[in-house]
């Protein structure tokens, strides 16, 4: 907001400005926090970036390619794609905020790496895991409560491995900065619509079309 749309008959108070100054950076941090961005290691040179494709593009591409697990309606046509950091706190709140929807649509998420040490495992855990889904809600109910996620597997089997690899080539192919990483075709519109972020169930309804 500009300085200069702000009423000049009468100045706020000394107090005023200063709780202005110190909302705003509050109000700059609230807005960040709906996703997890990549962040160039220490000491290295940033890489180019690529362009980012077309939703439409990164529709068909995140479907050819990246591996994950389905929940909800497995009728439905058009999956919805999320790409996720196992890591990731904002990934666990669309987890939560999806559940509702599960009756009519089909998800499938799918796990990358770039968050820490913990990231590729703990995917690699839930792509393993008897029942993914009962899984995922265990391990992002434990990242919500900042207790860290699912313990970390003892071994991981080179072939899950692979794929938690390839899904987190897939994730830098597509130019993306942040997860979770939502990609669906709207049952409304037909159009492929794009998310970088966390969603409220009212909003991913809304984005998906089935509101």
């Amino acid at each position: 907001m500009s300085m200069m749309s702000l009423p000049t008959a009468h100045p706020a108070s000394p107090d005023r400005n200063r709780l202005r100054l110190l909302a705003l950076p509050m109000a700059l941090a609230l807005g960040s926090l709906v996703a997890c961005g990549k962040q160039e290691e220490a000491g290295t040179k940033p890489a180019e970036k690529a362009s980012a494709l077309a939703p439409a593009q990164a529709y068909e591409k995140i479907a050819a390619e990246g591996k994950g697990f389905t929940v909800g309606a497995m009728m439905a046509a058009n999956p919805v794609y999320v790409l996720f950091d196992p890591q990731c706190p904002h990934c666990g709140h669309l987890w939560q905020s999806s559940q509702a929807l599960l009756p009519k649509a089909k998800f499938v998420w799918i796990p990358v790496s770039f968050i820490n040490g913990k990231s590729a495992p703990q995917g690699a855990a839930i792509l393993s895991a008897s029942n993914p889904a009962e899984f995922m809600a265990a391990h992002e109910s434990s990242i919500l409560a900042g207790t860290g996620g699912a313990p970390l597997p003892a071994s991981v089997a080179p072939e899950v491995e692979a794929i938690i690899k390839a899904n987190t080539e897939l994730f830098n192919k597509l130019a993306v900065e942040s997860v979770p990483y939502v990609v669906a075709k709207n049952i409304k519109s037909g159009q492929v619509v794009t998310n970088a972020g966390a969603m409220e169930t009212a909003a991913l309804a809304e984005f998906l079309g089935v509101n």
